[in-house]
């Protein structure tokens, strides 16, 4: 039965933050839209607060649930996601050239969104039982180097790189957080110093393109460098105070492409400039910085691994996304979390986030 002691200790204030970064998602896709002559892109905010709804629900599950439970069904799980990653390459919607989406009636999935925390939950529950500090060894690390390999091979295949990245980067935050022992993380490490220029020679001709362009987008100002330009300059013309909502000129005529999804940020900093990126980063720190609190004061272990993962996740989508906007990172369409539009990332996300404040309230209560 469901203990009512628990909601006494909901964060009320975490969960306003949270709603507050979705509705300023809405208002943005709204702003970066509502020009187009074209009705379904003048709707889209209003499937996303569809979206958004059904990630409260997907939310308020999981502050329901006993977080524990997962860790009793994380490896079926994560098989089932496999499992779901190979049909997606065999049955999956093809579109832009990746197939990543499948369709379950009227919704559109991708499941390489779900795919993170599938690993997450597995990696949490093979370190659950746990070892004295600087007792794990290289043979440790062969089962979840296995996990993640599987789920980032089958995402990159699709081909995702920018997800696949986000796997491996996972994976990378459990290594540091078992507290590997020192000689094997260094050792670790340089050998994958040693091996990553050869990470080269496995990417696609257009994922080379991306990176060479990225400290030169003038080389393929049409085409692959054309993303890249075209947002700093929505960026760097938001001046301070920014232009206002619905007045930015970059989105407004079109020049912007993805504005909804990869490049809602630049849209969102040439509208309301730095006073409104301000703003922004400050509501994604406190975010970040309570998860981090949630976790490091977790009841046990398996719940510190899954705060973690969902820390380090969302930490890498925010980081990667931004600096890709303003040309520090390749452009790997990863979306901005609770502000891009797509229904896949705000419900993984909200239900991620609920499964944080779930931890804490679990925690307090008891």
């Amino acid at each position: 039965m469901l203990d009512r002691r628990l909601f006494t200790h909901f964060n009320w204030w975490y969960f306003l933050l949270i709603l507050s970064l979705a509705v300023i998602g809405v208002v943005t896709i709204f702003s970066a839209n509502h020009a187009r002559p074209e009705e379904f892109y003048r709707n889209l905010y209003i499937k996303q607060i569809y979206w958004i709804v059904a990630g409260l629900g997907a939310m308020l599950f999981a502050l329901f649930m006993d977080y524990r439970i997962l860790s009793r069904y994380a490896y079926p799980i994560f098989l089932f996601t496999v499992l779901s990653l190979i049909y997606v390459l065999i049955f999956g919607t093809i579109s832009s050239g990746a197939r990543r989406w499948i369709h379950l009636g009227p919704l559109t999935l991708q499941v390489s969104e779900f795919a993170k925390f599938a690993l997450i939950l597995g990696l949490a529950k093979y370190f659950e039982p746990g070892k004295t500090a600087g007792q794990y060894d290289l043979q440790d690390l062969i089962v979840p180097a296995l996990m993640t390999g599987i789920l980032g091979g089958l995402i990159y295949m699709q081909p995702d790189l920018g997800t696949a990245l986000i796997v491996v980067f996972i994976f990378f935050i459990f290594v540091i957080s078992i507290e590997l022992n020192p000689k094997t993380l260094w050792r670790l490490a340089g050998t994958g110093v040693i091996l990553a220029p050869f990470g080269w020679f496995l990417l696609k001709g257009y994922q080379k393109t991306r990176i060479l362009t990225l400290f030169n987008p003038e080389l393929d100002p049409l085409k692959t460098g054309y993303h890249t330009i075209q947002s700093k300059i929505a960026v760097g013309s938001g001046g301070f105070w920014g232009k206002g909502l619905m007045a930015g000129t970059q989105s407004r005529l079109n020049f912007l492409p993805e504005k909804h999804t990869d490049f809602i940020f630049s849209v969102f900093a040439e509208e309301l400039g730095f006073i409104g990126v301000f703003v922004l980063f400050a509501l994604y720190f406190i975010l970040i910085l309570k998860g981090l609190n949630i976790a490091f004061r977790a009841a046990d272990r398996f719940g510190l691994f899954v705060s973690l993962g969902i820390v380090a996740s969302m930490s890498f989508y925010i980081i990667f996304n931004i600096g890709m906007t303003i040309g520090i990172f390749p452009v790997t369409g990863l979306p901005l979390p609770l502000l891009s539009y797509g229904g896949s990332s705000l419900i993984t996300n909200f239900f991620a986030l609920g499964l944080l404040m779930n931890i804490e309230m679990r925690r307090t209560a008891h």
